[in-house]
């Protein structure tokens, strides 16, 4: 018999239909039926036949013809929205697609798997991972290593040995030892308790991502849960079923306790998941819907699924791979900037960076040499003022090695922790099966990739600081020999005055975003955790800036490429002239 999922104001409805010949617009009244015998004031309505409705699928938006078959506008399990004419959004309505969903509207089941050991996941594995590209599957090793694990658990629970988190509360009630009954409560009370998160929720490629990264930990075999319950979390990943996690509430010690707990909330049916097929749903509809069933937890496996810092590694894995991109792209796009200010290429000479043997000044260097290089890509523009009295340029355009550079060595430097951290073992306590013991420990601490992030974030603001000087340069007509602004017609036209204004606003609000928050530590669960590294804060704020450099840096492209339009017919050099076209693919000329 086909069965739909429906929202209805906020509430999911299952509705079963015994003949695939009804319509869509009965499905409609049918899921209002229900909603109104489930309100004591019928929702507000005399009868079903009073309520003018729409339906459309969770997935996609689409709206449906209330004429259509089921058999042919649905399919069995589908999850659809009834929306009712005159309704307001309730402030704390949840839409049914988080932001940005459209990229998921032609999302498609990967075929391809990725396997995860727990010892070799890279930046770009993780992120592959977040854009559904893979599904993932165990390596032998890794599970055999998370049986032997397990072993060291059930063990201490049939010898009724009191460890923390297996058989004790948590945090101030590590003393309290809870009684055997207790031991699968215990930890579904904890992932309750625990998710209290607030804020947007992440959406689906982190979402993913944190995901990937929490079973890569686990894959290790120090968190002491079940290779069954890892395979049911892995088959949730690859069904691309994901919970609500909200963005805020880590303190990043004992690890990220907020997401994760949401995170194993919709793992065992509670709160809220989406997936591609139902859009945001009941957890355990959504479940249900791929033909899952809810997670049913052993004793230590709550604590296995919320204990670490995976939240702050995931977004710093996001953050440092966008940085890297951006950071080659800002050479490029000084580059453009550079040969349209007339300025010279004496600066990049190689005997003066090998004598400061900075490995990011180095490559800097080398690349500003491959793109302006007059040799193999001839520039008539440099051509035209070789001879020209200028004797060097300013700050921005002559030390782009020695700026850009750092950054590129903080990338590297921050990429390699992570890398190390996507790699870590980060419970506690931790489950050594070699020893037969469980040891508590600090692992969970956030303070390695909260420093990093700071760090991270630092590097790339100054890609957009220089960059907004760049721009200035540009518009300045004192300081460019070009047209105010960079329009024919001044006054008429204001060209890009207020495009550089953007860029200004968006460097001084990464300054303020650049205060490292891991230098900010509060003491939570009455003093127990004393010391936290606010990681999660030192990640999402990375992001940030991160974001407002791409903004800052695509400012200045495109105010390059305008430049360039006012020393035609004279071309650069054949690198620079395919950065132009390509740009020239997507926006026209200002005039």
């Amino acid at each position: 018999m086909p069965r739909y999922t429906v929202h209805v104001r906020g509430e999911w409805l299952a509705v079963p239909c015994q003949d695939a010949q009804l319509t869509v617009g009965w499905l409609g009244r049918e899921a209002v039926r229900r909603y109104m015998k489930n309100k004591p004031d019928n929702g507000g309505f005399a009868s079903v036949d009073d309520v003018h409705f729409l339906v459309r699928r969770c997935k996609g938006l689409g709206l449906l013809d209330n004429e259509d078959p089921l058999e042919v506008a649905l399919e069995d399990n589908e999850f659809v929205e009834v929306v009712i004419e005159g309704d307001a959004m309730s402030p704390d309505f949840i839409p049914s697609q988080p932001e940005g969903v459209y990229l998921y509207s032609k999302y498609r089941e990967p075929e391809k798997y990725m396997d995860l050991d727990g010892d070799s996941l890279t930046t770009e594995d993780l992120i592959n991972l977040g854009k559904g590209h893979y599904k993932i599957k165990l390596t032998s090793a890794a599970e055999k290593k998370v049986q032997k694990s397990r072993e060291v658990i059930d063990s201490i629970i049939k010898e009724k040995t009191v460890v923390y988190g297996i058989t004790t509360g948590f945090g101030k009630f590590a003393r309290t030892v809870i009684p055997i009954n207790k031991l699968q409560e215990l930890q579904v009370n904890l992932v309750r308790s625990h998710s209290s998160g607030v804020g947007k929720p992440l959406n689906p490629e982190r979402c993913r991502m944190l995901l990937a990264l929490r079973i890569n930990v686990l894959a290790k075999g120090y968190s002491g849960i079940s290779l069954e319950t890892l395979k049911q979390v892995i088959q949730v990943f690859n069904a691309s079923c994901l919970p609500y996690i909200p963005e805020k509430g880590t303190v990043g010690a004992s690890g990220d306790l907020a997401p994760l707990a949401h995170l194993a909330l919709g793992l065992i049916g509670e709160g809220r998941m989406w997936s591609p097929k139902s859009g945001w749903a009941d957890a355990k509809y959504v479940l249900q819907a791929h033909g899952l069933k809810p997670i049913v937890l052993k004793p230590k496996e709550g604590l296995a699924l919320i204990n670490g810092t995976q939240m702050i590694t995931s977004l710093g894995c996001e953050a440092v791979e966008r940085a890297s991109a951006i950071a080659r792209q800002a050479d490029i796009v000084a580059a453009l900037t550079l040969e349209v200010l007339k300025g010279t290429t004496k600066a990049f000479d190689t005997d003066i960076h090998a004598v400061r043997p900075h490995p990011g000044q180095i490559e800097v260097a080398f690349r500003f040499r491959s793109l302006l290089d007059s040799d193999h890509h001839p520039s008539e523009i440099a051509e035209s003022h070789r001879f020209c009295d200028r004797v060097q340029d300013a700050y921005t355009l002559r030390c782009c090695p020695q700026v850009h550079g750092v950054v590129n060595d903080t990338i590297a430097f921050v990429k390699n922790l992570i890398t190390t951290e996507l790699n870590s073992a980060t419970d506690n306590p931790m489950v050594f099966a070699s020893r037969g013991e469980t040891v508590s420990g600090g692992n969970f601490h956030g303070e390695y990739p909260a420093k990093a992030l700071d760090y991270l974030a630092i590097g790339v603001h100054e890609l957009a600081a220089i960059s907004e000087r760049r721009i200035e340069r540009l518009c300045n007509p004192s300081l460019s020999e070009l047209p105010a602004f960079l329009v024919a017609e001044g006054g008429l036209n204001s060209g890009f005055m207020i495009a550089h204004c953007t860029a200004a606003a968006l460097v001084s609000e990464s300054k303020a975003l650049c205060h490292p928050s891991s230098v900010d530590s509060l003491s939570t669960s009455a003093a127990t955790e004393d010391h936290v590294s606010m990681g999660g804060w030192a990640a999402r704020k990375a992001l940030r800036v991160v974001e407002h450099a791409e903004q800052v840096l695509a400012i200045e492209l495109l105010a390059a490429c305008q430049g360039i339009e006012f020393l035609r017919p004279l071309r650069t050099t054949t690198p620079l002239e395919k950065v132009y076209d390509l740009v020239r693919s997507v926006v026209r000329f200002g005039k």
